[in-house]
């Protein structure tokens, strides 16, 4: 029984891009090739500032798991980025974790959780100046 149940399982991938400005969710197949749901935390409510809300973040992961489980997939492995890059951010916004939280509530199974956030290797200079940000 428990191997039947293996064998039936269709995974996907979660992209999560968690800023301190908004979030976006976005489920593909396991190639990353199709598109399967997308939702932003934009969609979800009217005032800009509430759109990297954890609270918006949940109700962007609800509908994207619904729409997931329809399509026939009951596992998903979760990518986070934040940012990142030479000025953004290293650390996603409030709404990731509350996102990956929703995905397991609504039923889907959690396989890897994994930081896919953008790290400079030298490149371009930072701003603030010769003497950085003054406060």
């Amino acid at each position: 029984m428990s191997n039947n149940s293996k064998s039936n399982q269709r995974w996907g991938i979660v992209h999560i891009r968690a800023s301190y400005n908004n979030i976006i969710i976005h489920v593909t197949d396991m190639t990353s090739s199709e598109t399967i749901a997308l939702a932003t935390g934009g969609q979800m409510v009217k005032s800009d500032r509430l759109k990297s809300n954890p609270t918006t973040a949940m109700n962007a992961a609800k509908k994207v798991a619904e729409l997931t489980m329809d399509k026939g997939i009951t596992g998903v492995h979760v990518k986070i980025r934040a940012p990142g890059g030479h000025n953004g951010p290293m650390n996603p916004g409030p709404g990731a974790q509350a996102a990956v939280r929703a995905l397991s509530r609504k039923g889907l199974k959690i396989g890897l959780i994994e930081d896919v956030t953008p790290h400079p290797h030298g490149g371009c200079r930072k701003k603030g100046g010769k003497r950085g940000r003054r406060v």
